[in-house]
């Protein structure tokens, strides 16, 4: 127990001394710099399945690992925490850290100064978020997050990513006041900022400030859906991510995920059906407002026309189905959440890398590919064409023409990215889908008494969920007729190998959970169950005692 203690804090730690070490290096040193980036980032991936492998060994109550920095007991010092949530979403954003960075290898990160420090401060910020157990140290690893999404974002310049950083900035400092605002009315109503103390003192309230405490709450759970994504804050969201470079695109696909976090930690652990008279306080609010989002960005999505908006808004898709499933508070619909939550993330950070590679086909900014044109036939022989022979609208033949590899490479991987989040079946998407849907109708789902309002809420997400699919199998049928089936002549995109790789590993881990979704829907199961009952974790954090100090040798002084 106590080397995965101290391992917990190496994904805080490695890339923080890895920025540092870049921005002594200086910028005349970039394939270093890129060399150390890679390094660190796999490092910390594996570190984050290291720590996911053990909360999978562990019994259930035994899978909270603390650990204390400052070796001061709780709530008074820093606690980090890993458990079921934690270290799925830890492993998470190390595979997306890894698949973004490779794909930056190719080109874009030398568009920029700063690049790998900005990089490696992004996941510090990202690994310290999904770790903390109090809401100081939230609000400190959001901000360093947020800071370096700052410097990403306007990566590579241009009148439209300085346009779409200004409105994301603004946003954010927005969200980051209402964040401190909600934070100090309930450390003025509780006395505390540990999450788990907070768990214990909320039940305490007394009715006369039990107001002031849900205001408190609501003003910080507004901080953390501006940020999930969630209507109608959600206005910034798809132009900045339209607007970055793939691979900072691709990264921050994990970034709303971040406000989804914090809302299903701070939720299930401070409203809890132990909370009293604050039990499952904001739920319909969550359900209602998930339900909204989720209607207004399918209706987005059908006039999308470039694939980088689409998978923008596709980010909102997820975000609001997620959010009216959490909403329900029910253990299997928050399991099979979870499940959804983990394909769809790593479909978006596909199509996210793949939109350039597509839209790069069709600007023909790269060398062409050098093919020979088919000789015309006679103008005789082309009005009766040799029997068993196909011709295009251009009277080529089509049988025995070579598809480039590239143009193949990306229209298969479009074809999958799109079917992944469509939900077609038998993909991944579609299992996500299936279960979430099946958790719906089951008795713990809709079948609550009649008399709650959350009953009609459950047929309404069924219905979008269906609606969803619909609306984005005809948005990516248009953009996929658009960009592989329309014909034109243009040069085929030169790809480089750095470029392939990230999205060939990414639907490859998808293949695998649509044939092996099992084991994951176990974990997320367990991950649901523990997040119902948060005694287990409420006892780690409080029984966790400090190491002791060096003792002073008794030494006898002789006279």
């Amino acid at each position: 127990m106590s080397g995965i203690s101290q391992l917990m804090v190496a994904p805080i730690l490695l890339p923080l001394l890895t920025a540092a070490v870049m921005l002594l290096l200086g910028e005349k040193h970039r394939p270093l710099k890129a060399r150390l980036n890679l390094l660190s980032t796999f490092a910390g991936l594996g570190v984050a399945v290291t720590l996911l492998m053990w909360v999978r060994a562990q019994g259930q109550a035994e899978s909270i690992g603390v650990y204390l920095p400052g070796n001061w007991p709780a709530p008074f010092g820093i606690v980090l925490v890993v458990d079921h949530l934690s270290a799925l979403m830890l492993t998470l954003t190390g595979v997306i850290g890894v698949s973004a960075l490779l794909f930056a290898r190719a080109r874009w990160d030398g568009a920029g100064a700063s690049f790998h420090a900005l990089f490696q401060i992004q996941l510090m910020g990202l690994y310290g978020a999904f770790l903390t157990a109090d809401l100081f140290n939230l609000f400190v690893f959001f901000e360093v997050l947020l800071a370096a999404s700052y410097g990403l974002l306007l990566h590579g310049s241009g009148r439209a990513r300085v346009r779409a950083g200004l409105h994301y900035i603004a946003i954010n400092l927005f969200a980051s006041s209402l964040f401190l605002i909600g934070a100090a009315m309930l450390y003025g109503v509780t006395g505390t900022l540990n999450m788990a103390d907070l768990a214990l003192k909320i039940p305490l309230v007394p009715e006369a400030d039990r107001g002031l405490l849900h205001a408190g709450a609501a003003i910080l759970a507004m901080a953390f859906l501006a940020k999930a994504g969630i209507w109608p804050l959600n206005f910034w969201l798809v132009p900045a991510y339209a607007s970055a470079s793939a691979p900072v695109a691709a990264l921050f696909a994990i970034m709303t995920k971040v406000g989804l976090y914090a809302v299903l930690r701070l939720w299930t652990l401070l409203f809890s059906g132990q909370a009293g008279a604050s039990a499952h306080f904001g739920g319909q609010w969550l359900v209602y407002g998930g339900l909204v989002t989720l209607a207004v960005a399918t209706v987005s999505i059908l006039a999308a026309q470039r694939l980088e908006r689409m998978a923008a808004l596709s980010i909102l898709v997820s975000a609001g189905t997620l959010l009216g499933a959490l909403g329900f508070a029910q253990p299997a619909l928050t399991g099979a959440a979870l499940f959804y939550l983990v394909n769809s993330t790593l479909a978006l950070c596909a199509l996210f890398l793949l939109a350039e590679l597509i839209e790069r086909s069709r600007s023909a900014n790269e060398m062409p590919l050098e093919e020979e044109e088919d000789a015309m036939p006679p103008p005789l022989e082309s009005l009766h064409p040799p029997k068993g022979i196909n011709l295009d609208d251009e009277q080529k033949a089509v049988i025995g023409q070579i598809i480039p590899w590239t143009m193949a490479f990306l229209g298969l991987s479009f074809i999958a990215c799109a079917l992944l989040i469509i939900g077609m079946p038998p993909l991944s998407g579609f299992v996500s889908k299936l279960n979430l849907i099946n958790a719906l109708f089951n008795p713990q789902g809709l079948g609550m008494p009649a008399e709650s309002a959350l009953q009609p809420a459950g047929w309404v997400l069924v219905t979008l969920l269906i609606l969803g699919g619909m609306a984005s199998l005809i948005a990516f049928g248009r953009v996929g007729i658009q960009r592989f089936w329309k014909p034109e002549e243009r040069p085929s995109p030169a790809l480089r190998g750095f470029e392939c790789l990230p999205i060939v590993i990414l639907l490859g881990l998808c293949m695998v959970l649509s044939f092996r979704a099992e084991p994951l829907l176990r974990y997320t199961q367990d991950t649901a169950a523990s997040l119902q009952a948060p005694d287990a974790y409420i006892e780690a954090v409080m029984a966790a005692r400090p190491l002791p100090g060096p003792t002073t040798p008794n030494v006898q002084v002789q006279p």
